[in-house]
């Protein structure tokens, strides 16, 4: 399928696909093609398909012209890779052709202990332990001891590229390489900043830089040749290389030898690696190139520093647009967050509204009934508001459990008694089966109890309108496994299974618009906190149980000399 991926500009990242009709750029709403681009024209160009995969651009007589490959044309065909660029944003063309034959499905994946699987493991080789088998045997003739060398440079480039995520890491570790492969006596890695300025990023010396007044002048003319003409470069005498004409920088500073290659990303030059080497050299002494100096650096060195270059350029991009998906996401889960939590609050200050209006009327009219409803509605929107700032701030914030010692069946029955009037509300019977063995554990009780009355009030409103509903509560222990257990039962509409694998994703509610989301992913944090877990049995149209798996804190874990102890009768 043909496309033209945005590279660059404010559409960045858009992929649009080209189909076997005229496909219009430009700036217009209409235009299949849209680009949020002032210098681009409202009908710019037209992507025309000429068959078997072939398409032609053609500019639509647009205001700034239109480029391909940095050539302005009026038409083109556009080949895989081709630069389109239109106003202040590139494109890039790609025509990946379909696929002939599909013999995917002549692959077979053979199963444990299948007879005819008769494969046998005989060598391996640990990831890492590659670049050993780089090294040249005593045998080996100077050509293949230089390629195998630049090979292993390539190597420790790639895994330095593959373990680093940030610049400012990987940077020095490629000067390092070049340092050990060209033998240079200093070394830069200079990038473009947004305005088009170069910024150095890393730079090193041979040898400790003692002198505080030395500093490293590069010049200007060898560097925007690089970024010019998009090529390395080496200049063996650097005062009369007539390549980058009478610059005075290289005169002044007795730069004798130099390589300069371009940091290539995929679609952009985003800097230059440059290295070079300081005071006089042998010159030659016959040949064509008799009385000139002698060069350290080599067509092999070139052909090594600008795969570098290229190396580094990829990690750069891929570090960049790693860095950009983390922020894309963060603002995705922010704008969600938002927009979800605006949701419940509107409809809870919409309850708070109504009761309040009751309230007034009741007032007016001197109704205590009608007062007292309305201030029940109050009431009970108060509650929700104040459940929904506790789960986000729970939900929110990185803590340890304040452990101390508490007593589990007093926790749990405090959830019990404090929902009791939402069962009898919702007309769900709501039973509690303590512990037999009272226990004083090490945990946190107030986050304990928060978790246990999400799980309750989830309970309650899956068994609200069932055939006898009913909710059972119980506490146990295991001492073998260090185990206590809170068992919440319900007899409610179960949860399908699919769903079973998101209920503890935040927002993820399978009570529509009663729920917020926020309750199950507040309650299995705090039991992770805990070192616990909860388990999830359900059955759709049959109910479900949760179980809350806590360890018994051990003397070293919680401080104290009882890991738990009965508490007295």
């Amino acid at each position: 399928m043909a496309s033209l991926l945005v590279v660059q500009g404010a559409d960045r990242g858009r992929r649009f696909s080209l189909s076997d009709r005229p496909t219009a750029l430009g700036r217009e709403r209409s235009s299949p093609i849209r680009l949020h681009d002032s210098e681009v024209s409202r009908r710019h160009a037209e992507v025309r398909p000429e068959g078997d995969a072939v398409f032609r651009l053609v500019d639509l007589g647009s205001a700034n012209g239109t480029f391909v490959n940095g050539l302005l044309v009026d038409q083109a065909t556009l080949r895989p890779g081709d630069r389109v660029q239109i106003g202040s944003t590139v494109l890039l063309f790609d025509s990946s052709p379909a696929a002939k034959d599909d013999l995917t499905d002549r692959v077979d994946l053979l199963a444990l202990a299948r007879a005819e699987d008769r494969s046998e493991i005989v060598r391996s080789l640990p990831v890492g332990h590659g670049q050993p088998m780089l090294g040249a045997p005593e045998s080996a003739g100077e050509w293949l001891k230089v390629r195998l060398a630049n090979l292993s440079v390539m190597y420790q480039a790639t895994r330095a590229i593959s373990h680093v995520l940030d610049p400012d890491a990987l940077l020095p570790q490629i000067l390092q390489l070049v340092f050990e492969s060209i033998g240079a006596d200093r070394g830069a890695i200079l990038l473009l900043d947004p305005g088009g300025a170069l910024e150095p990023k890393a730079v090193r010396w041979r040898g400790p830089a003692d002198d505080p007044e030395e500093r490293m002048r590069i010049s200007r003319s060898i560097v925007d040749h690089v970024l010019t003409e998009g090529q390395g470069v080496i200049t063996l005498d650097a005062p009369v290389d007539r390549r980058f004409g009478p610059s005075q920088s290289i005169v002044d500073y007795g730069i004798r030898e130099a390589i300069c290659v371009p940091v290539q990303g995929r679609h952009t030059t985003l800097g230059v690696l440059y290295a070079d080497v300081r005071g006089s050299r042998e010159v030659e002494v016959e040949g064509p190139d008799r009385g000139r100096p002698k060069g350290k650096f080599t067509q092999e060195h070139l052909m090594l520093m600008v795969a570098i270059g290229h190396q580094a350029g990829l990690a750069i991009e891929s570090t960049n647009f790693y860095r950009d998906k983390v922020e894309a996401e963060r603002l995705a889960a922010v704008g969600q967050t938002i927009a979800t939590l605006s949701h419940h609050i509107k409809n809870i200050m919409q309850g708070i509204k109504g009761g309040s209006y009751l309230v007034e009327m009741g007032l007016d009219q001197k109704d205590e009934t009608i007062t007292r409803r309305g201030w029940g509605i109050v009431e009970k929107n108060q509650a929700k508001i104040y459940n929904l700032v506790m789960d986000m701030l729970s939900f929110s914030k990185d803590r340890e459990p304040a452990l101390e010692p508490s007593d589990l069946n007093e926790v749990v029955g405090d959830v019990v008694e404090l929902m009791q009037a939402r069962a009898a509300e919702l007309s769900v019977s709501l039973e509690w089966r303590p512990a037999a063995d009272a226990t004083t554990l090490h945990f946190d009780p107030d986050g304990i109890h928060r978790a246990i009355l999400n799980i309750v009030t989830n309970a309650l409103d899956a068994a609200e309108g069932r055939p006898d509903p009913r909710v059972i509560i119980s506490n146990r222990f295991d001492a073998d496994a260090q185990t206590a257990l809170v068992v919440v039962e319900d007899n409610g509409i179960g949860i399908p299974e699919p769903e079973q694998a998101t209920i503890f994703e935040v927002f993820a509610s399978t009570k529509g618009s009663r729920g917020t989301g926020l309750g199950l992913p507040v309650s299995d944090k705090i039991v992770r906190e805990h070192g616990g877990r909860i388990v999830v049995d359900s059955t759709p149209g049959v109910g479900s149980r949760f179980t809350v798996e806590l360890p018994m804190k051990g003397a070293e874990e919680s401080g104290d000399d009882d890991p738990f102890a009965t508490a007295a009768e």
